[in-house]
């Protein structure tokens, strides 16, 4: 698929998804013959995997990690007993890493939840409670 219907499918901009492609994140798998970039899904997967870890304050260095880490478990490479473990300890570390960060995020949901409910309160008193004229 073309660069566009990548976009669509991932809601990234074609700007973000050719930096991640100047970046080495993310490669064409193919080229067109009029030299328009070519995608699979696998290409989609990975961009996936990008834009999950983007809002989680994740690195380019860092996806390029996990991203390498998942290709090497997933190539047909084989991988001894040592190399296969270090692979998912490194995932084990990312996924752990999420977890804390969505552990935070709640905490600050639930504090602007808090806030926006505790001006709701506010403007509702305004509005059934008149003030006093001065």
């Amino acid at each position: 698929m073309q660069i566009g219907e990548v976009a669509a499918r991932t809601e990234l901009s074609l700007r973000t998804i050719r930096h991640y492609e100047e970046t080495g994140l993310v490669i064409p798998s193919a080229r067109s013959q009029g030299g328009f970039r070519l995608y699979t899904e696998s290409d989609v997967a990975r961009l996936m995997v990008i834009r999950r870890m983007k809002p989680l304050g994740f690195t380019l260095e860092q996806m390029r990690d996990l991203l390498d880490a998942t290709d090497r478990l997933d190539g047909d490479d084989a991988l001894d007993a040592d190399e296969r473990e270090a692979l998912l300890e490194c995932v084990r570390t990312y996924q752990q890493a999420a977890a804390e960060q969505v552990e935070k995020l709640r905490g600050q949901l639930a504090r602007a939840e808090d806030f926006a409910a505790t001006l709701g309160a506010r403007l509702e008193g305004k509005v059934t409670t008149s003030s006093p004229a001065r």
